[in-house]
């Protein structure tokens, strides 16, 4: 196999999911396997976070993460799966020990949060759940 352009973008979760909807919305139907595929994906990606993005508050996010010094791919995982805990951000951002303090941790859940207020709506239900497991035990 060969790689015929290098320089072409990854999509993030939203922009794949716009792409398909269009795809699914046009007067061209789909047929077999590519019906069935576009079905699924869009499902999916329909009960996802990315269902609550926006272009713009992608935009947003992602210049604000510029000062941590990401790789685009970590960017991208950052928006497709926002996290919610320093955990998760350990698991996505490779070395992030060595490479960010407890502060810029918290400083990225903290924009994630800012540009992505589903995530933190989620996480506040979250943590009620846990919360009254706890009183129950």
């Amino acid at each position: 196999m060969e790689v015929v352009n290098a320089n072409l973008a990854s999509l993030c979760n939203h922009e794949v999911m716009q792409h398909l909807q269009t795809i699914k919305d046009s007067k061209k139907k789909q047929k077999g396997q590519l019906a069935t595929i576009t079905y699924e994906t869009l499902r999916y990606l329909e009960e996802s976070p990315c269902k609550d993005e926006t272009p713009e508050s992608i935009t947003k996010c992602i210049k604000a993460l510029e000062p941590f010094n990401l790789n685009k791919n970590e960017k991208l995982m950052l928006v497709n799966t926002p996290p919610r805990t320093p955990l998760e951000i350990q698991l996505i951002i490779e070395e992030s020990e060595e490479r960010l303090t407890e502060d810029q941790v918290q400083q990225i859940l903290d924009i994630l949060a800012e540009h992505f207020p589903h995530i933190a709506k989620s996480k506040g239900a979250q943590e009620e759940g846990e919360d009254e497991e706890e009183e129950t035990q």
